[in-house]
């Protein structure tokens, strides 16, 4: 990020804030964007302050008015159902003192929300936490169903859209920049294979049989606040917040999740599916998400994982062939391990799909 105390001091001055600012400091371990809480003269923190990540998000006026109609609807819903402390149960973005949703400084893109004191993100998921997890995520997505279309756009286009990921794939084949292509024909093979059955959310959209949702579309328990008994406050980090199928959401959290292995185990043996995990998070989603999802998405639920695994795979192979350009490595075959584990994870996901299916089928 580069500036000094006082250059963040200047930026956050430029938002509409209700008490002084004495200090900044780094502030949580995000991939995407740079954060940052605020301290005061007497040491309390009120504000966060965040770097926008513009190489991701290209179009900062879109994805803050998608953060804002989604904040707003939520913050409707919450004081329609008579809940209390509604600023600790969805974030709150403040204006700068022009109005605007955001702060350029000529270089970068800023933005500020009130800090929710007392709350705690965890990482390690258990029984009680996935469960949890699996009702807020479906919570969100319920207070969402009702947006009308055409209000939230596509902050990553086509981020989720396997047609889209296999066209890339092919690409990178047909390209094979890196010459990588040669020691890898049999993951080639295998995604191949799949290809048609991965494509499934596609093709019943264009037949008009599976609907577009509003999804956060990054599902790890960790973009979850809690309060310090462990209860859930609400779900954060909403820059992927967009239009897609519920499929997303529910296969991402599998895909992480689930696995007792690392994204990049490079012990195979380690990635397996944690199947308890996934029951208490589909029993909790499926209390709150129940009533606005169609029969044929409740079935597809389990597919979900099984499809964003492969996704995952393509991407990763996808980079590798292309030599590295997207994903940060820490050695040169660390996409090709990445690949491997994923593909891991995809084969146990297809040998307990129907033990899956079950689960789901009990809600």
């Amino acid at each position: 990020m580069g500036q000094t105390k006082e250059q963040l001091l200047d930026i956050l001055g430029q938002f509409q804030l209700e008490d002084k600012v004495t200090d900044v400091k780094p502030f949580g371990d995000g991939h995407i964007n740079e954060t940052l809480k605020t301290i005061d003269e007497q040491g309390n923190s009120k504000y966060i302050l965040q770097h926008i990540n513009h190489a991701i998000f290209t179009d900062v006026e879109l994805l803050q008015n998608n953060i804002h109609a989604v904040t707003t609807h939520i913050r409707k819903k919450l004081e329609a159902a008579g809940e209390k402390e509604i600023d600790r149960k969805v974030l709150t973005f403040l204006p700068t003192k022009d109005g605007k949703s955001y702060y350029f400084d000529g270089d970068s893109y800023w933005r500020v929300c009130l800090y929710i004191a007392g709350s705690q993100t965890i990482d390690e998921l258990n029984v009680h936490s996935a469960y949890e997890a699996g009702k807020a995520f479906g919570n969100f997505q319920s207070m969402l169903a009702d947006i009308p279309d055409g209000v939230l756009g596509e902050t990553i286009p086509n981020f989720h859209n396997m047609e889209f990921r296999l066209q890339q794939f092919n690409d990178a084949l047909q390209a094979n920049a890196a010459g990588r292509l040669e020691e890898v024909q049999d993951l080639v093979a295998e995604i191949n294979k799949r290809a048609e059955a991965m494509c499934i959310q596609e093709k019943l959209y264009r037949e008009g049989t599976l609907k577009k949702r509003i999804n956060h579309c990054d599902t790890k328990v960790n973009n979850i606040l809690f309060d310090k008994d462990g209860n859930v406050l609400c779900v954060i980090d909403l820059d992927t917040v967009m239009p897609g199928f519920v499929l997303s959401d529910i296969g991402d959290f599998i895909r992480t999740g689930c696995n007792t292995g690392a994204e990049d185990d490079e012990n195979l043996d380690n990635v397996k599916v944690n199947t308890e995990i996934f029951e208490t998070y589909a029993r909790g989603y499926m209390e709150t998400a129940k009533d606005f999802l169609t029969p044929q998405e409740i079935k597809l639920l389990p597919y979900g994982g099984r499809l964003l695994t492969y996704m995952q795979t393509v991407r990763f192979l996808t980079d590798y062939l292309n030599g590295d350009t997207y994903y940060k490595i820490h050695s040169p075959k660390h996409n090709l391990q990445r690949t491997r584990a994923q593909f891991k994870l995809l084969q146990e996901l297809e040998a307990k799909a129907s033990e899956m299916d079950a689960i789901i089928a009990q809600f």
